[in-house]
């Protein structure tokens, strides 16, 4: 007799998980859900140990939670067992939709996780891309740099606030990073660091009240905080040196990007085959849903939008319509948004070729226009990666 093969539904908390094998999908799941004896297990030896002992083919979890799940996936790897991922938002509407399945618990979505594959297995596209370990240690990298900017800026915003009656000849100085990690030569004077006869003779004539112990401290916190960022940028470097990924920084040289928002991008866009079919853009022929006559939809162009999160997605109820960036990368989203606001709007940084010079005439004609700044950068942003996929495409695919 054939085996059977084992199906995982595998739902991570913060500490445990949900489990539930399966090796069919139950034909009634909602009544299913009442009678299975559902694993409930904790981030420990003992629970690791208990949850390889049943001996899947497959687990199926959710891509959120990264840094809770990846304890499960790695030992589950390790192990021999395939892991794939589903969506947030399929598995909301497939567990409601599709199986009828009571309020979300743990255990609901560790069942629904795993009938789906029973229903999606066979569609690649049903589940969340896998990307590569470099991609993957990228992503991670990236995420951590943004934490480490995060933390920073409140930290700061109290330090000039304090140097503002302590030492306020220098409250307002935009002290950077130095070559090779030095620390930046303002925080790094305060906290002790560094010398500086410039912050020297400064202080010595300051009508401040003397800088306090906390200052230091907060100081060198900052310096800290600055080093493991440039120790993250060094790994980025050492990452990003592959020869696979030098067509696309040559794209994103046209462009201006600097070296973070080059980083994210090739993060969430690498490889550009999955966004393409058969190595070429699809581009399919429908029916307009007003004209009622064919209409071309750049199917391979809106997953890419989508991905960098620069697809809208209209609303609409009744007479009332809305527009929203409901998916894709938060992260990309800010990070093009600020480059339009850093690299394109001042007219001294802009670089003269004919891409930008595309770009900031539309954002000049949209600004001359009177409509809203936030939006018009908006505007520039999602033109911009619609250029930038022309530009890959034809860096990639020629």
């Amino acid at each position: 007799m054939e085996n059977k093969i084992k199906i995982l539904g595998l739902d991570v908390s913060k500490s445990t998980v949900s489990a539930c094998l399966l090796t069919e999908k139950p034909d009634e799941p909602r009544l299913f859900y009442y009678d299975c004896q559902f694993l409930n297990l904790s981030a420990n030896k003992e629970g690791i140990e208990k949850l390889l002992s049943l001996k899947p083919d497959v687990a199926v979890m959710e891509p959120t939670g990264t840094n809770y799940s990846k304890i499960w996936k790695e030992h589950l790897v390790k192990a021999g067992v395939k892991v794939v991922f589903v969506g947030h938002k399929q598995l909301r509407n497939y567990r409601a939709d599709h199986l009828d399945l009571p309020d979300k618990d743990d255990n609901a979505d560790s069942l629904a996780l795993a009938c789906y594959w029973f229903d999606y297995h066979h569609l690649e596209n049903r589940f969340v891309a896998r990307h590569s370990d470099v991609i993957n240690n990228i992503r991670e990298l990236i995420l951590r740099l943004e934490h480490l900017n995060r933390v920073q800026s409140p930290i700061i915003n109290r330090l000039r606030q304090d140097l503002a009656w302590q030492f306020p000849e220098a409250a307002l100085i935009n002290s950077k990073r130095g070559k090779k990690g030095l620390a930046p030569l303002l925080w790094g004077w305060i906290a002790g660091l560094r010398d500086s006869k410039k912050y020297d003779a400064m202080y010595k004539d300051s009508i401040g009240t003397g800088l306090e112990q906390s200052t230091r401290n907060q100081a060198f916190l900052i310096c800290d905080l600055q080093q493991q960022e440039f120790a993250i940028e060094i790994k980025l470097s050492n990452l990003l040196k592959e020869s696979c990924f030098a067509p696309y920084y040559k794209v994103f040289n046209k462009f201006g990007f600097g070296s973070r928002l080059s980083t994210i991008l090739v993060a969430y866009i690498y490889p550009l085959e999955n966004f393409l079919k058969d190595g070429k853009p699809e581009i399919r022929i429908c029916r307009g849903r007003k004209s009622g006559k064919p209409t071309k939809r750049y199917i391979s162009l809106r997953r890419f939008q989508k991905t960098l999160g620069m697809a809208p997605s209209q609303e609409q109820s009744g007479d009332k319509k809305k527009v929203k960036v409901r998916h894709g990368s938060k992260l990309c989203r800010k990070a093009l948004w600020q480059w339009v606001f850093t690299a394109l709007e001042p007219k001294k940084r802009r670089l003269n070729n004919e891409i930008t010079e595309i770009l900031c005439a539309y954002l000049d004609a949209e600004k001359a226009s009177g409509k809203p700044v936030r939006l018009v950068r908006s505007r520039v942003a999602v033109r911009a990666v619609k250029l930038l996929f022309r530009e890959l495409v034809k860096e990639l695919c020629n």
